[in-house]
């Protein structure tokens, strides 16, 4: 780990020696050097010349993006384009929890906060439907405001995705898996881990529709599911009523 970071220290100093070194026909040695930076140091690197900022622009050079926060997602140090093809989008925060609240449980504080961040995360899937058809694996974990809907519109609109894993994705619900056997054609592995609105039925139509599909569904069919005001209502007055009986 050390070695790897001491190599990682160096590559800026490296790359701007080369800046005068190489030739335009050994611009792909720049490009892999770019490759084992880091989203912030490229785009500082970017800003130095106007060969750099070639490289950050290249489209080669953003076939995989990792985020660790819907906050991430609003930076301008990454590009969107055709050649993205594995997304991660990952969230393990104690944060996630407030998220995972049923909306019509939260108080106002956890309005507040789920607000401010509530459309980041979809609204970034839409442009990635928009932009990256080419897209073959997405990762989504503690995305709690991303609705089946979304997923949708991805598989309609990334027809080559292989690998789909979604970890405490509240949102998510049966429908998503129906949409899985209606559209995703290239689907190869499918994760729908502490997912509590997806059920054992949808899991079955799943492995009955594609059997081809690696599925895995930790806890999700066990988990206890979003409950509608109205019915907890009528349990709770049930309730009451048996107690004064």
């Amino acid at each position: 780990m050390e070695k790897a970071s001491a190599c990682i220290e160096i590559l800026p100093i490296l790359l701007i020696f080369l800046i005068v070194e190489v030739k335009p026909s050994q611009s792909m040695c720049l490009l892999h050097l770019f490759s084992f930076l880091d989203k912030n140091s490229r785009k500082s690197l970017a800003k130095t010349c106007h060969q750099m900022l070639e490289v950050f622009q290249d489209p080669l050079l953003w076939s995989l993006l990792n985020f660790h926060s819907p906050g991430e997602l609003k930076k301008d140090n990454f590009l969107l384009g055709p050649a993205l093809k594995y997304l991660s989008i990952c969230w393990h925060s104690q944060r996630v929890k407030v998220c995972n609240i049923e909306d019509w449980m939260k108080n106002t504080f956890q309005k507040d906060f789920c607000y401010k961040h509530e459309n980041i995360v979809s609204d970034f899937l839409l442009e990635v439907c928009n932009r990256c058809p080419n897209l073959l694996s997405l990762t989504l974990s503690g995305c709690g405001h991303v609705t089946d809907n979304c997923i949708l519109l991805l598989l309609k609109n990334c027809p080559n995705l292989e690998t789909l894993k979604l970890e405490n994705c509240v949102r998510i619900t049966d429908l998503t898996l129906e949409a899985v056997t209606l559209h995703g054609r290239a689907l190869r592995t499918l994760h729908v881990d502490f997912c509590r609105n997806v059920t054992r039925a949808g899991l079955e139509r799943v492995r009955e529709k594609r059997p081809s599909v690696t599925l895995s569904a930790e806890r999700s069919a066990n988990m206890i599911p979003d409950s509608k005001p109205e019915k907890k209502f009528m349990l709770e007055k049930t309730s009451r009523k048996l107690v004064q009986l």
